[in-house]
């Protein structure tokens, strides 16, 4: 009999381990996501805050990398950095992605690739065989343009088209540029947030994910 009992509650225990599988995110993005000027981005970047809000039903994977723009012509793609194939490899669930920021800078920014390549990044994304929600993020206002980074190419360039592909591929925007108008003081560089506008910046994208 206590056989039979141990072999009934390790089934139970497999079950529930089933049912309780974590779902997995997948946060796609720059300098802003990998958290550059944090002083400890590995447990104070925006995808950690986030993994915390989410809770235990929630794996998230920080696939940011400094510098890289979302255009293949950029002056770093996003798509020749190993965070883009580690996205594959950790066949994700969900996928956020807030890329755009760097490609204001006047050197790279092209509105038609812009708008090309982000279109192929969703197709790409939409081939992984999880079938994940993608989100897409306004990105975060650039208090002061530096690095050539602006914010009137943000405004009239980056989130118009953003705008675009989420209504033609119906897919969920996540917006970051309004609802951190009033952080420009947790923006040390203007550019990158710190660890309190990484806590706001983070809320937000939990809000939109469990909706």
């Amino acid at each position: 009999m206590k056989s039979i009992s141990i072999i009934v509650l390790s089934l139970s225990l497999i079950a529930l381990a089933a049912c309780t599988k974590n779902k997995k995110v997948a946060c796609v993005g720059d300098s802003i996501t990998e958290g550059y000027g944090l002083s400890w981005q590995s447990k104070t970047g925006y995808p950690v805050v986030l993994d915390s809000l989410l809770g235990p039903e929630y794996a998230v994977l920080n696939s940011g990398r400094s510098a890289t723009t979302l255009q293949k012509k950029g002056d770093f793609p996003y798509w020749i950095a190993k965070e883009f194939t580690n996205v594959f490899v950790y066949q994700p669930d969900i996928i956020v992605i807030t890329l755009g920021t760097n490609d204001t800078k006047p050197y790279n920014w092209h509105a038609v690739n812009y708008e090309k390549d982000y279109q192929a990044l969703i197709d790409t994304f939409k081939s992984i065989s999880t079938h994940p929600r993608i989100y897409l993020c306004l990105p975060v206002p650039v208090f002061k343009t530096k690095w050539g980074i602006n914010d009137s190419t943000v405004v009239h360039g980056v989130i118009p088209i953003i705008e675009k592909l989420a209504k033609a591929n119906n897919l969920p925007v996540i917006d970051l540029y309004h609802s951190m108008k009033n952080q420009g003081a947790n923006f040390p560089d203007s550019i990158h947030p710190n660890e309190k506008a990484v806590k706001v910046m983070a809320a937000i994208v939990a809000k939109e994910i469990k909706k």
